[in-house]
């Protein structure tokens, strides 16, 4: 009986799965449009199986001191602002366009997740998406990406100050450079009072920089 049971949810899978791609092949495979509810469902089960059991769990080894929190806050400008924006929102050009878009970090999808959730993502990235895995495996690489959770969880009560000097510390492109710009200053991604403002860029060239500061 528990063998039918399974098989049956085994075909069942199988199904929904022909059915979908099929959809997909119908639609097409632009990043444009926003996943469909089953592929945000999908994505959202095979995440939570492929995270090990013990990663949940784990906890954070630092605590959020103001030094931490300064030092996450400008490698989260000079790293992870160019997709996330400095405010956690996403809201720049690549973030916008990506498949599937960057989460707004600020909301519950993010913050509920433990810190141990967290740093597995930071470290190892999550295939299909535009988050690369950073770092690999060395202390002082793990030292920042458990910063960096303490800094996610601060996403949500950023103040204007600390936003302006995030965009001090983004990076410009080499466009910007050619125009006569600083090396720093760049806003990325929305800030309060500004609306719309330019997207930022490494500026070292198209690859990812190293995690490790």
């Amino acid at each position: 009986m528990r063998k039918r049971a399974t098989l049956l949810v085994v075909l069942a899978g199988l199904a929904v799965g022909v059915a979908y791609i099929a959809s997909m092949i119908s639609r097409g495979f632009s990043a444009r449009e926003p996943p469909s509810r089953l592929e945000v469902a999908i994505a959202g089960a095979m995440r939570s199986l492929a995270m090990p059991a013990g990663a949940r769990s784990r906890p954070n080894p630092f605590k959020p001191t103001a030094e931490a929190l300064a030092q996450a806050r400008a490698h989260f400008a000079d790293h992870c602002a160019l997709c996330h924006a400095n405010n956690g929102s996403g809201e720049t050009e690549i973030g916008r366009n990506l498949y599937p878009k960057a989460p707004d970090m600020r909301l519950p999808a993010t913050q509920n997740k433990t810190d141990g959730e967290l740093f597995y993502i930071i470290r190892n990235g999550i295939r299909f998406t535009g988050m690369p895995a950073w770092g690999s495996g060395h202390p002082s690489e793990d030292r920042e990406s458990w910063k960096l959770v303490h800094f996610i969880r601060r996403l949500p009560d950023l103040t204007p100050e600390e936003i302006a000097e995030m965009e001090t510390l983004n990076p410009r492109s080499p466009h910007e450079h050619a125009e006569g710009a600083g090396p720093r200053g760049t806003p990325v991604g929305d800030a309060p009072d500004r609306g719309a403002s330019r997207h930022g860029h490494r500026g070292e060239g198209p690859g990812p920089r190293p995690h490790g500061r």
